[in-house]
């Protein structure tokens, strides 16, 4: 009796063309990111600056009413581009955004590398920009919620409080800048939590580089500064590279002598860093049709 050894068969079936193939991938994300510890404690604080924000436009619109709390302090609630631009250029903004990243991106590709994962994402009709999109979507949720959510907001607050449209009279671009700093921000947190997370396997170093990265950047800046008192030494500075963008966007002063231009070409140099780190790192079967 011939006993005969089946080989490779090829697969005669179609593939099925989906959308948006990166939302699984998305959704997955948030999921775990909320299943994380303390991340529903950290994500809830993080939206107390919007609240307060929220309370001041309020409050813009009913001075009479809370003279005594005030004290002659009218002007810090004058809902205006430097509102904005508190707003998201404020440290603690800032912050909690990295602080969201540490705990919902560490181990986004971390996670991946680790566990070999990548071979099983590629065997599926997945393309790597739809990878990447998909891990950098589940940023976009989470900070778009704490900058563009919240931007829009405040103009509809005005207005309904105001109950004219005097506001966008005098500030026709204020939405616009609020919908475009947003995505630049989120944009660059996307690109960096990506960048250090596929840097390493183990996710517990991720976070804490993730962190010391942006705290010590701002270390370096201070120490130098103190040093020679050059405004340019607030390039080595995230924190600061992000404000004196925002300044811009909202036409405002920046807090240092220095061309915006510059803190956003180093913004887009650690951007285009991430996506050539990205691109070497992320390596699998891909599915050829």
């Amino acid at each position: 009796m011939v006993i005969s050894e089946q080989g490779y068969v090829h697969w005669q079936g179609t593939f099925i063309e989906r959308r948006f193939p990166w939302w699984p991938i998305t959704r997955l994300g948030i999921r775990l990111a909320f299943k994380r510890k303390f991340f529903k404690f950290v994500f809830s604080i993080s939206l107390l600056p919007a609240v307060m924000f929220s309370t001041g436009v309020y409050i813009s619109e009913r001075l009479d009413d809370f003279q005594f709390m005030l004290k002659g302090q009218d002007r810090l609630l004058e809902v205006n581009p430097a509102f904005f631009k508190s707003y998201f250029t404020s440290e603690p903004l800032l912050f909690l955004m990295v602080m969201i990243m540490v705990l919902a991106g560490a181990g986004l590709i971390c996670d991946d590398l680790k566990y070999n994962s990548l071979q099983l994402y590629f065997s599926r009709p997945l393309r790597k920009r739809d990878y990447v999109l998909g891990k950098m979507a589940t940023v976009f949720f989470f900070l778009l919620i704490l900058t563009l959510v919240p931007g829009l907001l405040f103009v509809l607050l005005k207005l309904i409080f105001a109950g004219s449209f005097k506001f966008l009279a005098n500030y026709p671009w204020i939405p616009v800048s609020v919908i475009a700093f947003s995505l630049l921000v989120t944009l660059f947190f996307a690109f960096y939590t990506l960048l250090v997370s596929s840097l390493s396997k183990n996710r517990r170093y991720v976070s804490i580089l993730l962190f010391l990265v942006y705290i010590f950047s701002n270390v370096f800046f201070g120490i130098f500064y103190s040093i020679f008192h050059n405004p340019y030494f607030c390039l080595l500075s995230i924190q600061c590279d992000i404000q004196q963008v925002g300044a811009a966007f909202f036409r405002q002063s920046p807090h240092y002598d220095v061309p915006w231009i510059y803190s956003f070409l180093v913004l887009a140099a650690i951007c285009c860093l991430s996506a050539f780190v990205l691109k070497r790192k992320i390596r699998g079967v891909e599915v050829v049709k």
